[in-house]
């Protein structure tokens, strides 16, 4: 369940103002005509061949709906949570009512020096509404993985 301005609905933030629809992370975004975004390489988790590992570039993008003028950023917490690897600048963002808008943090030459579970969190006017897993794993990790057979199909 997502932190929200003092009400909680679900698995999405809500407030008198601003919902914050979706989260996704990938390789690259781009405006198209027509203010289209075009979107490549979504992604859930890395998995590299060798750690430590440094990302060249990856985007990070909220989808907001709502009204009101708001100031978001987008951070990125180590496994311990204790340390802040990396934070967007803060975006001031500012709807009418029934508006909607897309924010892209974008992040160059962000070094996991580690495999483990980062936390990604999206913060609107300085507080933590959402936060997930971003899991960093190895070729090493991999190979300690339990055989396809035995592994179960039922998501948790």
């Amino acid at each position: 369940m997502r932190r929200v301005f003092g009400v909680f609905e679900g698995n999405q933030m809500q407030s008198q103002t601003l919902n914050l629809v979706y989260t996704l992370m990938c390789d690259d975004v781009r405006i198209e005509m027509g203010n289209k975004i075009s979107i490549m390489g979504i992604f859930q988790n890395i998995m590299v061949e060798k750690l430590p590992v440094s990302l060249i570039k990856f985007a990070v993008i909220n989808h907001w709906r709502g009204e009101g003028s708001h100031e978001t950023e987008v951070r990125i917490l180590s496994p311990n949570r204790a340390d802040l690897l990396v934070t967007s600048q803060p975006t001031p963002i500012d709807l009418a009512p029934g508006g909607f808008t897309d924010n892209v943090s974008f992040f160059i030459n962000v070094v996991f020096p580690q495999a483990g579970t980062y936390w990604v969190q999206t913060l609107c006017d300085q507080q933590v509404i959402e936060e997930f897993p971003l899991m960093v794993t190895d070729q090493g990790a991999v190979a300690a993985m339990p055989p396809p057979d035995q592994i179960s199909e039922t998501i948790n």
